[in-house]
């Protein structure tokens, strides 16, 4: 049993001090080399998806069938932590913190921006059309739905499994336990941590950069100040300099209530334009997409392209399938140290169904809105979206009443899900360079936080951001055989687990006493 190996280390210099380098070094090569890089880096991205792009659709079909699997399996009802162990955050809390770390700020930058985009260039249906617009949301609802959370639960399952039932590290190598055993804190378990850091951190400050952008076109938009590279580098300070407060502050104090905020900024928000757009038509249009999305769940989950002669697939499903799994060790990880107590099912079926539906609803009411005004009020929002993807929502938020305050809430909910973003994902670099630690030391969780931001910044200055985004992107090739050996790992180590942990015991039992009742009787 891992519970009786020797105790794990709470530090790993071998895996900060690496990183750190790599870091300085990537960083150096992306800002010296400019234009070149992101060319390249664009390039290995597209090959990756050309190539490879049936084994991604495979691998994440393949989490989905993994995740539902366990949920409705009799290790349900395994406790992620001792059998005694109950959950730390109440489960408002719960949901508040994994949607705010997992697809927060995504949402708020792709639901305009992404159903319009396929409603002008659809791969199947013809442009601007209604067949488009319909095409538009389902494809929009398979990109941001059950795939992608099926891939931070199941990494996230795993993690939480490991971690606070059989007292390993907090990080993914802990999920080759069963198959090398004490190794795993040998250097092929640092080569895996070392990957994550990679995915994180420049995913992150991919994030951080184009997040900066976002807030200064709000800013521009409703205050009318300039967008400038100087104005992006202030923001990522502030930004930045928020998220440290809200590290130090912990878990409990910092993260959690941020993210308790964000829910009910976003919640006004969504209200607001719910009821002061389409209503009907938006009540309409989720009970359609819902519908639409569910009866070609199976047939996108295995829609290659292959008869297709452009590769639509290549640059929009497949990049995605590829960013998910690049981000998982991210969300993943948090996710996983947040969870303690919970049982196997009730995490996946958090994990998946409910930011799910939240994220269907969301995309509803802001896509359709957008899609109403383009096919019903002949209002062009299209030529926006195309000129500068980040003032998508507040061109859609000037066509409703009270722009003057929605427009600055939304760039206030913007930053708030930046700050939460870079919190929890410096929080979770910090417990990868620390050997796994549930709990590591404050002043690596500051450094990585500036660190982040730092790098963002220079990115911005110097170029060289897409690089980094496609780089960190490719990261999901090499995960996703890591993720496959952590489902075959998780399912053998289930296995093991005595009868009492799945309720067999307990189940004998009660049939056993059924049928000394029937006997008496």
């Amino acid at each position: 049993m891992a519970d009786q190996d020797k105790a794990p280390p709470t530090k790993n210099p071998f895996v900060f001090f690496s990183s750190a380098a790599m870091i300085c070094v990537c960083v150096a090569i992306a800002a010296s080399t400019g234009k070149a890089a992101s060319e390249f880096c664009a390039k290995l991205l597209m090959s990756i998806a050309s190539n490879f792009g049936w084994l991604y659709i495979l691998a994440v079909t393949g989490f989905v069938l993994f995740a539902a699997i366990l949920a409705g399996s009799r290790f349900g009802r395994v406790r992620l932590g001792r059998d005694e162990d109950r959950p730390e955050f109440s489960t408002t809390s719960w949901f508040a913190m994994l949607f705010s770390a997992g697809m927060g700020i995504g949402l708020l930058f792709f639901s305009v921006a992404e159903p319009i985009t396929h409603f002008t260039k659809p791969p199947e249906a013809t442009e601007r059309s209604l067949e488009a617009a319909r095409e538009a949301m389902v494809i929009t609802f398979f990109h941001w739905g059950v795939h992608a959370w099926s891939i931070y639960a199941v990494v996230g399952a795993a993690l939480a499994y490991f971690c606070f039932r059989k007292r390993l590290p907090l990080s993914l190598r802990s999920c080759l336990h069963p198959f090398i055993g004490q190794r795993l804190y040998g250097r092929a378990g640092d080569v895996v941590d070392l990957l994550s850091v990679f995915a994180t951190v420049f995913g992150l400050a991919t994030s951080l950069g184009l997040g900066a952008m976002q807030i200064n076109a709000g800013f521009a938009h409703v205050f009318g100040l300039p967008v400038s590279a100087t104005m992006q580098v202030i923001i990522i300070a502030v930004v930045t300099a928020c998220a440290t407060v809200s590290l130090v502050s912990g878990l409990d104090a910092g993260v959690r209530r941020l993210s308790e905020i964000n829910m009910v900024v976003a919640g006004v928000l969504l209200l607001f334009v719910f009821l002061c757009g389409p209503t009907l038509f938006l009540l309409d249009s989720f009970v359609d997409n819902l519908g639409e999305y569910l009866s070609s769940f199976a047939r996108r989950s295995f829609l290659r392209g292959a008869y297709r002669t452009e590769n639509w697939y290549a640059g929009n499903t497949l990049f995605y399938f590829a960013w998910w799994i690049a981000w998982c060790p991210f969300v993943g990880t948090f996710v996983a140290r947040i969870s303690r107590g919970r049982t196997l099912r009730e995490f996946i079926l958090g994990v998946v169904l409910v930011p799910s539906v939240l994220t269907f609803f969301w995309m509803t009411v802001f896509g359709n809105t957008a899609l109403h005004m383009e096919v019903y009020e002949g209002i062009d929002l299209a030529t926006a979206v195309s000129r500068n993807t980040s003032t998508a929502i507040y061109v859609l938020l000037e066509r409703l009443p009270l722009a003057a305050i929605t427009a600055p809430l939304a760039t206030l909910l913007v930053a708030l899900f930046f700050v939460t973003s870079s919190d929890s994902g410096s929080f979770v670099v910090d417990m990868l360079t620390s050997g796994g630690n549930p709990n590591p030391p404050v002043w690596q969780r500051v450094f990585w936080a500036v660190t982040e931001g730092v790098v963002a910044a220079a990115l911005l200055l110097l170029g060289g951001l897409d690089a980094l985004q496609s780089a960190a992107v490719s990261a999901g090739l090499p995960l996703m055989f890591v993720l496959a050996l952590l489902c075959i790992g998780l399912w053998r180590s289930l296995n093991a687990e005595p009868p009492s942990a799945t309720g067999q015991v307990a189940a004998s039992a009660t049939k056993r006493s059924v049928q000394d009742d029937q006997r008496v009787q």
